[in-house]
Order: C-alpha cells, then sequence, then structure tokens
C-alpha cells in the first residue's frame, strides 16, 4: 500500500515542499529504506519512527518499507520529516484512515516514547505551505506560536504521535493556534540599555545618531575605556522599530539555525551580534559543507558590531566587503547557490595603535611609528573606503566621570531625529528598505545636489585628502542624512564640511 503525505525541508532559509511518499509490500525489503538525498539525520529516522509507533500503541507492520523524499535531487537535513514518515507507516498499515492528508504541511521530530520535539526552521516552513495553498501546518506544540505568525494559514500543535493519528482521524478536536502580533511585539520590543547611561561622548552620540539615521556604516576609534563597546550596544535603541516584515526576515534567519530563543515567537527588537575576533569566515560570513547563515545574516535588519576590528584576521575581514556593499550572502558551492540576506549597520571599533594610547594624553604611546602603520595596514584601504563615518572617542574627563544620575541626550530625543530623518528618506525613495545609505551613484546625483559653497568644500577635500570616487559618493550620502535630521531640503556648506569631519582616517593615516 502507498501513502502520500506532504512536509517541507530547508535550502538555507528558504522552505521547499516535499512529498513524503511511504510504500509497503509484501515482499518487503532487507531493511527499512529512505530514498531522495537524506542526511544521516534523516537516515536515522527509520529507527525512531519505528519506536515511536511501538511505544505509541500501535502495531510496526511486519514488512520493510520504501520511504522516498521528493524532489529526489535535493538534499533533506534534519528530523522534520520523522512525523509525516510516521503518519504514512500508519497509513499503509491500516492504522490511521483519514481523507484530509492532502491539506496539510506535517512536520517534526519523534522521540522514541511517541512525544513530538521541536524543529528548526519552522516559520520558513509554514511560510511555505501557506504559498503552496494548504490549509493548515501540524506543528509541535514548542513550534506553534512561531508557526502561527503566518497569518494565511492555520497552525495546529500536537504533543506526540497519538494526537496527531487522533487528530487526523477526526477523534480528537484540536483548536487553530492564534497570537496576536501587535501583543508579541509590545511584550518583546523593549531595550534595557539607554544612550544616557554613557557619560559625555556628545559628539559621538551624534555621529551615531547620524549613522541610524541614514543606515551609515561606522569606525569608532579611542584608547581602552572611553566607552566604545557601550555606545555601539545602545545604537539599537535610536534605531526605527522593526516593521513585522523586517521582524519576519530576521526570524526566519534565527528559527533556520535554532537560535529563536524558547517562548519568543518573533525577533521584534533589532539583534546585535558581537562576534569574537577570531570567528572564522564561515562563521561570520557564513557557509559550510551544508551552508548555513553567518553572523552578518543574524544581524539582519540590526546591528554588527565588531570590537577590536585590526584583530580580526585580514582575510576574514575582506569577506565582508560585498556584503557590505549589496546587503547579501552568496555562497556558492558545486551543487548550487544560496543567498541569504544580510542588511544591517556595521560598527567597528578599534584602538589608533597596538597599545592602545596613541594621540592620547591618557597615558605614554609605547609603540614606533612602524608599529602603528603595521597595525593600521591590516585594515584594507578597499574596506576603510566602504565605512561612511570615522569618528574618534577620547578619554571622559573626571567631572562627567563623576557627575550623578543620567548625563547627557537619551535615547528617545536621539531616536525623535532619527525617525524624521527616517520619514523624509521613506518620502523620497518610496521604498521601506531604502536609505541614505544605500543610494545608488545615479541616485547620489538626483537627490545630492550641491550649493556652490558645498561644491567648493568638496572640491578642496577630495584634491587635499586624494579621495576615491566612492568617498566622494559616501561624504554626499552623509552629508544628505544630516541635512534630514535637520529637516533640510538642500545640502549647505555646514552639511559637506561635518560629513568631510566624518572622514577622519582618510586624512590622518
Amino acid at each position: 500500500m502507498l501513502a502520500k503525505l506532504f512536509s517541507v525541508t530547508l535550502e538555507g532559509i528558504e522552505g521547499l515542499l516535499c512529498e513524503v511518499e511511504v510504500d509497503i509490500s509484501r515482499g518487503g525489503f532487507d531493511r527499512p529504506t529512505i530514498v531522495g538525498l537524506p542526511d544521516t539525520a534523516v537516515k536515522e529516522s527509520a529507527e525512531r519512527v519505528r519506536s515511536a509507533i511501538v511505544n505509541s500503541g500501535f502495531r510496526y507492520p511486519d514488512t520493510e518499507a520504501l520511504i522516498n523524499l521528493a524532489p529526489a535531487d535535493v538534499k533533506k537535513e534534519g528530523p522534520a520529516f520523522d512525523l509525516p514518515i510516521a503518519l504514512g507507516m500508519l497509513i499503509c498499515s491500516g492504522a490511521l484512515v483519514s481523507d484530509k492528508l492532502g491539506d496539510y504541511v506535517v512536520v517534526g521530530e519523534l522521540a522514541l516514547d511517541g512525544r513530538v520535539r521541536p524543529v528548526n526552521g519552522v516559520l520558513s516552513m509554514a511560510m511555505t505551505a501557506a504559498q503552496q495553498g494548504f490549509k493548515g501546518v501540524i506543528v509541535p506544540l514548542e513550534n506553534a506560536c512561531e508557526a502561527a505568525v503566518v497569518q494565511d494559514i492555520e497552525v495546529y500543535a500536537v504533543g506526540s504521535l497519538a494526537q496527531a493519528v487522533a487528530f487526523l482521524s477526526d477523534r480528537l478536536c484540536i483548536e487553530a493556534m492564534m497570537v496576536d502580533v501587535d501583543a508579541l511585539f509590545d511584550q518583546t520590543s523593549v531595550c534595557d540599555v539607554d544612550f544616557s547611561d554613557v557619560k559625555g561622548q556628545e559628539s559621538v552620540k551624534r555621529a551615531l545618531t547620524i549613522a541610524a539615521a541614514g543606515g551609515h556604516n561606522v569606525m569608532m576609534i579611542g584608547p581602552p575605556g572611553t566607552g566604545k563597546t557601550m555606545l555601539a550596544h545602545r545604537m539599537a535603541t535610536i534605531l526605527p522599530k522593526m516593521t513585522l516584515s523586517e521582524s519576519l526576515e530576521t526570524t526566519r534567519v534565527y528559527s533556520a539555525v535554532g537560535l529563536l530563543q524558547k517562548g519568543n515567537a518573533l525577533v521584534a527588537t533589532r539583534p546585535v551580534r558581537t562576534p569574537h575576533h577570531t570567528a572564522s569566515g564561515p562563521a561570520l560570513v557564513g557557509g559550510g559543507t551544508h551552508p548555513r547563515p553567518g553572523e552578518l545574516s543574524l544581524a539582519h535588519h540590526g546591528i554588527l558590531f565588531l570590537d577590536e576590528f585590526a584583530e580580526f584576521p585580514r582575510h576574514v575581514l575582506e569577506m565582508i566587503r560585498q556584503p557590505l556593499e549589496e546587503g547579501t550572502v552568496t555562497i556558492s558551492r558545486a551543487k548550487g547557490t544560496l543567498c541569504f540576506p544580510a542588511q544591517f549597520i556595521m560598527i567597528a571599533a578599534m584602538n589608533p595603535c597596538p597599545c592602545g594610547y596613541f594621540g592620547t594624553y591618557a597615558k605614554k604611546c609605547r609603540c614606533s611609528p612602524a608599529q602603528i602603520e603595521r597595525y593600521m595596514a591590516k585594515i584594507s584601504g578597499p574596506l576603510l573606503d566602504r565605512i561612511d563615518i570615522h569618528i574618534e572617542v577620547p578619554p571622559v574627563e573626571f567631572r562627567k566621570l563623576r557627575r550623578r544620575g543620567h548625563d547627557g541626550t537619551d535615547s528617545a530625543k536621539l531616536r525623535q531625529q532619527v525617525h524624521q530623518a527616517r520619514q523624509k528618506q521613506l518620502k523620497r525613495y518610496v521604498d521601506s528598505t531604502k536609505s541614505n545609505a544605500t543610494m545608488s551613484h545615479r541616485q547620489v546625483e538626483k537627490f545630492c545636489e550641491l550649493d556652490i559653497g558645498a561644491e567648493q568644500i568638496l572640491r578642496q577635500a577630495l584634491m587635499e585628502f586624494a579621495l576615491s570616487a566612492r568617498a566622494h559618493d559616501k561624504i554626499c550620502k552623509v552629508a544628505r542624512t544630516i541635512a534630514d535630521i535637520e529637516n533640510e531640503e538642500h545640502i549647505g556648506p555646514q552639511h559637506i564640511a561635518e560629513a568631510i569631519q566624518y572622514r577622519r582616517l582618510d586624512r590622518k593615516y
């Protein structure tokens, strides 16, 4: 007898509909056989299914089964096929009779006692089921809230194989899972840090506000203990709140790699990823034998903070050049190419020299000019060229450190400035995903017109500092953001002058 059910496998973070075909014939096979490019976890499902069926009180078929996972030319990974395979076995043995198998997509891992365990990537699986026109999806209990975020499909949660059988045979009524997406955002989109926690550093807060308003990448240079890490971690508090579409895109990445926190159906706050400088290329960018997202994709629609920037291996830093420009990570393998989203604001922090005190009065620098030159040479010119804003973070004065309570501008005030600038960009580009930082050269020419004074200042800066064409566009983009913050339609000399001040590394080293 032949049974056919539907499930979903993941290619990167994208879901791909699969047919699960189970055939039991009287001749039998030497052993339970699974075909269709299964990985080790899928091959081992035959043993889990056998124990789960028996321990759930059902009779395991006397003859062996052939299980086909179609399409056969796509690699199948993970234990999500356990539940549909077990249901197919029970259909073939006559223990389950149902006329609605074609209405549902089924995913879930089975424990040996018949319990259904959670799996990764359920959000993408539910989205795929909805796009393919299925009535509903049957998922593990722990994944139910995550899947229910998809509004166009019914989600049924089961805790055991016996519950799934009873539901499909109409012997058990299970209510479709419903979630209030707005309530989820209210519960999880709360930040427990604020820019007012940072003593002093008003000029750096100004630069980070510009970066948040226009989506610009930032390099902070300063000695140890000046607040670079604190500032970076508070950057997310002034970014615009995530939209539902942004949250879904980011949640898909976290769900696919199993990093979605238990009890959280959505990633509702902008992520801040802080990989260590010993991270490998695949860990940072993504990849591996079976490609999976890296830190760049986990920072999608959020912040990627690279502390001790110069300590990262140079070949690893060079890997992020293309994602910084295009907003995606492309992983190419012999079997195919996968693209992962990677739209983020990069904040890099580094010391000015190996000892950390070059150019400051806090301590005497012990580094020779050659050592400083070698240290700065760890960062290539093309990569530095792709960073819009370079800002120095000086030591904090004693009187500011000892000031009681919160000091300086808080996140609420800065967020208001960012919101105003983002609204102007939304009207300008008519695209919620577009920002000043992502303007093309043609858009720079259209939206960054300069008056005579601004033109002269920019010409002088380009000649004096030998800036590249990319640096020219970066200055214009930052100046456009500064004008947006100040609610100015035209870019004036003061906007261009401030934008040039943020190219410190082009002028100093």
